[in-house]
């Protein structure tokens, strides 16, 4: 009953855990018993006319015994639960992780950040708690009526029989519920995981759908999707509600029964008095188990869907890794007859071709929605099915190992992430051998050392995305991070756009100086900032529709010149110029 044996064994570790959790609940449900045939024993003493101080204080500190046990065994389930919930976390969380590395950094093409998100935050979540309450619940539930039965059948077997044959109604009822559920809850995971990839690709392309008005279409869209989920879930909670007073039915039914079973036995002669005390406070006993496994019965369906989801993402299948080294210092970049969509209606980038020789400063340059980024994301390998091209140092992107592509290539974008924690900590995610020193050296090429001083040095605590630093000290924080990287290529895709326009100025300066060493591709929509290329690409509509240098295309007076003109004269009205 919602099992899943390659679920248990991804995760045997818990096995043991969950073995002791059940251990600690039956050790307490037998303290219980203990107690409850001390208390019946002295209620037929009394009701016998014969109290004994002796029984009396022997009832108390059998109470305050089990009183005792019950609290250890609580603490031992509480520790137990969350030792099995700590090794699912640690454990579905690394597979998760790894299984993205296997797939590489064109993860994307198969499934989605916010679905992963969600499969490692809440779906891992539901599991931590499938793990730690629903199945140590189960085996508890199983264990603990055979106990009471055989404990119960040495005073009356009637009722103790009928009270273990009405537990099973309980499961027939789940099962029955489970049938309709599981579908239910599929369609909640889909229709979750939907809304969340919707709001993912708003917020991260909130700016676009303002530009091009598009803001109002995505709302509409967004509240669609919103009460799709809103709906989905009011039928879940339904679903669980009445699933909820079927139990209660079966288990309060069935007590019912054996206690008028046991107070027939009783009018009958056939038990005492203590015994039929004892049948009626253990008859809850046999379906409190029961009744709180069906309190996780929803915990469980989450679990399975959520398992679901989670396999589904590591059965994906790998793409065969390269093994090739990329291991030429400055290497040539060779892009012939690529093209690339995201779907088959709409082609992005359309038979580009390109030269980039190693140790030039090559600049790409186009309006918004051209495919200047993803041209970046080609180069970078985090998409991968692509027709044409693309040789890095002689070595087709296809055959490139992963690990050599990423110590050739460091990408700089306009918004590159910073980490929560020290400045130390960011920098060393671009070269973790580095001292400090060499990471005082990257800083002072940003001009950034200067102000951290002021602070705590490189223990300078940053918030999440470095939100306590301006747009600036975050890209130049993040520029010094990628020359730590060291690589031979760089790509700047509008590394200084939303920032000041000195911190522009000190930002293109530090990119102009890598030039000779380094294999500098920069994108941008700022014309200005590719005066001093080598060679540039102007792009409209996924093509290459113009290349030469910058004086060159001024010259040629195409769709470059007349870009430039246009922000030349935007520039001078900023500035307060402009013609009469």
């Amino acid at each position: 009953m919602m099992m899943n044996k390659r679920l248990i064994n991804t995760v045997s570790q818990s096995k043991k855990y969950i073995a002791g959790n059940v251990a600690f609940q039956w050790c307490s449900m037998a303290a219980n018993i203990a107690g409850v045939f001390a208390a019946g024993n002295l209620i037929g003493r009394l009701a016998a006319g014969k109290p004994e101080k002796e029984v009396l204080w022997g009832t108390v500190l059998v109470v305050i015994a089990v009183l005792a046990v019950r609290c250890i065994c609580l603490l031992g389930s509480a520790r137990m639960s969350f030792l099995s919930s700590e090794s699912v976390k640690k454990t579905l969380r690394r597979e998760i992780y790894q299984k993205l590395l296997r797939l590489g950094s064109s993860y994307q093409e198969r499934v989605s950040t916010s679905e992963v998100v969600q499969m490692s935050v809440e779906g891992v979540d539901q599991l931590e708690t499938y793990f730690g309450a629903y199945l140590p619940q189960f085996f508890y539930s199983m264990l603990a009526p055979v106990t009471l039965f055989a404990v119960l059948s040495f005073i009356s077997v009637p009722p103790a029989l009928v009270l273990l044959l009405c537990v099973p109604l309980i499961p027939a009822a789940i099962a029955a519920v489970q049938i309709f559920a599981k579908k239910l809850l599929g369609k909640y995971w889909g229709q979750y995981t939907a809304l969340g990839d919707i709001f993912l690709e708003n917020l991260q392309g909130l700016t676009t759908l303002k530009i091009y008005q598009a803001d109002e279409y995505k709302s509409r869209q967004m509240d669609e999707e919103a009460e799709k989920f809103r709906k989905i879930t009011m039928k879940v909670l339904t679903m669980q509600l009445n699933s909820i007073s079927v139990m209660d039915l079966v288990a309060f039914g069935g007590a019912a029964l054996g206690v008028i079973l046991s107070l027939w036995q009783l009018l009958a002669g056939n038990i005492s008095l203590a015994g039929c005390f004892v049948i009626i406070l253990l008859a809850a006993e046999f379906f409190i188990p029961m009744r709180q496994l069906g309190s996780f019965f929803h915990i469980a369906m989450n679990g399975m869907a959520a398992s679901d989801k989670i396999f589904n993402l590591l059965d994906l299948p790998e793409p065969q890794q390269g093994k090739a080294k990329i291991s030429v210092k400055n290497p040539d970049i060779s892009i012939k007859h690529v093209s690339f969509s995201y779907d088959r209606e709409r082609e992005v980038l359309k038979d580009i071709i390109m030269e980039i020789p190693g140790g030039s400063f090559t600049a790409v340059a186009g309006e918004s929605g051209c495919g200047k980024s993803t041209l970046a994301a080609l180069l970078m390998g985090r998409n991968k099915s692509y027709s044409g091209s693309i040789q890095v140092g002689g070595i087709e992107l296809s055959q490139a190992s992963e690990e050599s592509l990423m110590k050739s290539v460091t990408y700089v974008g306009h918004d590159s992430y910073i980490f929560k924690g020290s400045v130390r900590d960011n920098l060393k995610m671009g070269d973790p051998g580095a001292e400090e020193e060499k990471m005082w050296n990257a800083l002072e090429k940003v001009n950034l050392a200067d102000f951290l001083r002021t602070e705590e040095g490189l223990d300078t605590q940053l918030e999440e995305r470095a939100s306590n630093l301006s747009g600036g000290q975050r890209q130049r924080l993040a520029l010094a991070r990628a020359l730590l990287h060291d690589s031979p290529v760089y790509i700047f895709d509008e590394a200084t756009s939303n920032i000041d326009v000195e911190s522009e100025n000190e930002i293109m300066a530090q990119i102009r100086s890598l030039k000779g060493n380094k294999s500098v591709i920069l994108i941008s929509h700022r014309l200005a900032n590719l005066t001093g290329a080598d060679r540039v690409y102007m792009m409209e509509n996924g093509r290459v529709c113009e290349a030469g240098t910058h004086e060159e295309l001024l010259d040629y007076g195409g769709g470059y010149a007349r870009l430039w003109k246009k922000q030349q004269e935007l520039e001078m009205i900023g500035k307060g110029g402009g013609q009469e």
